[in-house]
């Protein structure tokens, strides 16, 4: 078996990192950064979302798991006292995997310019050099509403724990084949008008959304910040890949929603 460690660069991480990679190697396993079968991360949800874009192309073939050294993740489940265990369930191929859905988003231009695709295991987010952002959004095809207001926010399942969670939006458990759309604080008077409320689309459906003021936005996918010039359109569908996952225990979802908004004695 192929695999690579990504650690977030502390002196934790990294000492980890490093004593992981030692049993691994004598274990008999080949540390292999460009086609890795598994991606073992250190640090916590971010690490592990770093090692996602870097292995994107991989998605079919390459399987995560990571070791937390700071706060609880929603995606880094392991600790650090229990680096020897998990590196034992590696060498024997201990492991289930499971799936999740992703996010693609697809920016169109108004010249010439290829459309530019990204994947987002979170989340992506719209936002205007403006003061207001001002799109007309379509819902598999139809037009739903103009939204005025700070910014949009698309999430996938499993990050809807994430920044779409600090904007009222629901939680949706990652089995769930889905995408959810969120409003940042939208302009509604007598005048403007939107739904106001976050919406939970299905995987056959698009959400499209087409600039009214202005033609260049800030477009977030996970970590990444990117200004995109000249846009037609920005569309979100649940894409085809999805992220795996190696799972050598139980890890319930609603337990961790639990243990990282509830029990606030967990660590």
């Amino acid at each position: 078996m192929r695999y690579s460690i990504q650690s977030r660069g502390d002196d934790l991480s990294n000492d980890l990192a490093a004593r992981a990679k030692q049993y691994l190697n004598d274990f008999g396993l080949v540390y292999d950064e460009k086609e890795p079968d598994i991606v073992l991360t250190i640090g916590g949800d971010g690490t592990l979302l770093h090692a996602f874009h870097r292995y994107r192309d991989r998605l079919a073939d390459t399987a995560f798991v990571g070791v937390h050294t700071g706060h609880l993740g929603f995606y880094a489940d392991w600790q650090p006292p229990e680096i020897e265990k998990l590196v034992i369930s590696i060498a024997k191929h201990d492991y289930d995997v499971i799936e999740y859905p992703l996010l693609e988003v697809a920016i169109q231009y108004r010249n010439d310019m290829n459309d530019a695709v990204y994947l987002a295991m979170n989340e992506s987010t719209v936002k205007s050099p403006d003061v207001t952002l001002v799109m007309d959004v379509e819902l598999n095809g139809m037009p739903f509403e103009r939204f005025r207001g700070d910014g949009l926010c698309v999430s996938t399942p499993s990050g809807s724990t994430a920044y779409n969670k600090s904007l009222g939006g629901a939680i949706i458990h990652p089995a769930l084949p889905a995408m959810q759309l969120t409003e940042m604080a939208s302009i509604n008077n007598r005048v403007f008008r939107t739904v106001g409320s976050p919406l939970v689309l299905p995987a056959h459906h698009t959400c499209v959304l087409k600039p009214v003021k202005g033609p260049d936005f800030m477009v977030t996918v996970d970590h990444l910040h990117l200004l995109h010039k000249d846009v037609k359109t920005i569309s979100y569908r649940v894409a085809d890949e999805r992220v795996r996952f190696a799972r050598f225990r139980p890890f319930p979802f609603w337990k961790r929603v639990h243990d990282s908004f509830i029990d606030s004695d967990v660590r």
